[in-house]
């Protein structure tokens, strides 16, 4: 079963919410909402878009590339487990 499918539920709860703030936006540039506030909503979907990059990219590698949690070799775990913590941060 694919990672993706396995939290199909999750994920899709993420892509609603922002679908969410994508109507805000929206409905802030047809009530002509100042400059700022829309910049703001924005500021808001592009965070939960790389929030979501960044989960969808963590499963990836634990489950495509190498899970640190079940790596015998502790510097490839060590190595997998550092590209996750530079994915988060990349993406934060």
């Amino acid at each position: 079963m694919s990672h993706t499918i396995k939290h199909k539920s999750k994920l899709v709860g993420r892509v609603r919410r922002i679908k969410g703030q994508l109507e805000a936006v929206e409905q802030a540039l047809e009530s002509e909402l100042g400059c700022a506030d829309v910049l703001m909503l924005v500021a808001s979907v592009r965070g939960a878009i790389n929030g979501l990059t960044a989960e969808l990219l963590e499963d990836h590698i634990r489950h495509h590339v190498v899970d640190p949690a079940r790596e015998k070799d502790p510097e490839r775990a060590q190595g997998a487990a550092d590209l996750i913590d530079v994915v988060r941060t990349y993406l934060k």
